[in-house]
């Protein structure tokens, strides 16, 4: 797809029917850039950076298992199309991964307020997540949530600065029970250029 393509349409879903059957090579054509666009940050918080490509294949995937027709379409439309890259920007699902049920209540317990904390070093510049307005992920006790959508507006400097190899860029949480810093690896830099327009 163009990197101009900034939404999914409901002229590019596949019927169940067709989609079906290239589930599994989509799937696979698609794992590459997937590990390109993961990147951990500390123990227990991933990053996945989304396209028009991972939200196409979710939609299609969500419209295959729940098989709602038209009305979830809709709706799976206007949920996902919020984390289509918008050309200036890059969005990532932030996820902490804990396997353990008491060990995630009680890490995500203090980390409540965490989705204001992410950013993007870009040399000596910073772009700060903004989250998804769709639900409050943070509870009145301090608990945060497990996943967080996060968009990181990126002004014409910064683009170009994160399309030059001579500068840094890392991806971070400034949460004080959260610090970390993950330098972001040139193959991944290159794949994650191309939601940033021409």
């Amino acid at each position: 797809m163009p990197a101009a393509q900034h939404k999914v349409t409901r002229d590019d879903i596949l019927p169940i029917e067709a989609f079906a059957p290239q589930r599994k090579a989509r799937r696979a054509a698609l794992l590459p850039v997937k590990r390109l666009r993961r990147v951990d940050l500390g123990p227990y918080c991933t990053f996945y950076f989304e396209s028009f490509e991972t939200i196409l294949f979710q939609i299609q995937e969500m419209l295959l298992v729940e098989k709602g027709g038209e009305e979830q379409l809709a709706d799976e439309l206007a949920a996902y199309n919020p984390l289509v890259p918008q050309g200036s920007e890059l969005v990532a699902t932030v996820m902490f991964e804990i396997d353990d049920d008491l060990r995630r209540a009680q890490i995500l317990g203090r980390l409540g307020g965490v989705d204001d904390q992410f950013f993007i070093q870009i040399g000596e510049a910073r772009a700060t997540g903004v989250p998804e307005g769709d639900i409050e992920r943070n509870r009145a006790d301090g608990k945060t949530s497990s996943v967080h959508f996060l968009h990181f507006p990126l002004t014409p400097t910064q683009v170009a600065g994160f399309r030059d190899p001579a500068t840094t860029v890392m991806i971070g949480c400034a949460h004080p029970l959260y610090s970390h810093l993950s330098v972001l690896q040139p193959d991944s830099r290159a794949e994650l250029a191309k939601d940033l327009g021409g």
